[in-house]
């Protein structure tokens, strides 16, 4: 894997809406090459975001309380709430590197973060004709514990990753998270109780992706 050095931002709780204005200008400022690549680490209030391919019948029940936004970001439907670590990712994009390679390449330094956490886990290839099975997965359970949808605008990425700490997985349950009426979502306290402290994996995952 090349070396790639980030310039690391961490926030706690910021409201979804305001940090995709953020999100927004930071881009920005990468396109015009005003700032170094960056990995911004943060977690949100309770909310749905749906990406461009979720389906109606995958949304989750008004009644429940939290609401749904759209996004441009790829993938389908996917939940955010407190004790999850979500990681926006602001990189500018090598010749002849397309968002999907990078992609692979996010897969990989979570997979090493949860690593070094005590938490085996994996990237997994999507069969022809499957639902996208981008993400990572527990190697030993089989669950989903990170989700990812990204794209790219003039070279630049934006969105990222999301992986579960110790926030609540009910509300996971209450929609059809990555289009996969299947999936078990997880999280690290689920798995390894011991490695679930917020402070411990922002540091993992920092590490990972080289950010500083």
């Amino acid at each position: 894997m090349r070396q790639r050095p980030l310039a690391l931002v961490q926030d706690d709780l910021v409201d979804y809406e305001k940090a995709m204005e953020r999100m927004t200008d930071l881009v920005g400022q990468r396109q015009r090459d005003e700032r170094p690549d960056t990995l911004w680490l943060l977690s949100h209030p309770q909310v749905y975001t749906a990406g461009r391919r979720t389906l109606e019948q995958h949304l989750p029940d008004p009644a429940h309380g939290i609401p749904v936004v759209s996004t441009g970001r790829g993938g389908q439907l996917t939940y955010h709430g407190p004790g999850q670590l979500v990681g926006y990712l602001i990189v500018k994009l090598g010749e002849g590197e397309g968002i999907v390679d990078y992609v692979r390449e996010v897969e990989l330094r979570l997979v090493a973060a949860l690593g070094a956490l005590g938490v085996a886990a994996e990237r997994r290839d999507t069969p022809p004709g499957s639902e996208l099975l981008t993400g990572v997965w527990t190697a030993e359970t089989g669950r989903k514990i990170v989700s990812i949808g990204m794209r790219q605008s003039r070279g630049v990425t934006s969105h990222g990753f999301a992986l579960n700490v110790d926030g609540d997985l009910t509300p996971w349950g209450w929609a059809v998270a990555c289009g996969m009426p299947e999936v078990d979502m997880t999280s690290m306290r689920r798995e390894a109780p011991a490695a679930a402290a917020m402070e411990q994996v922002r540091a993992a995952v920092a590490e990972a992706f080289e950010a500083s």
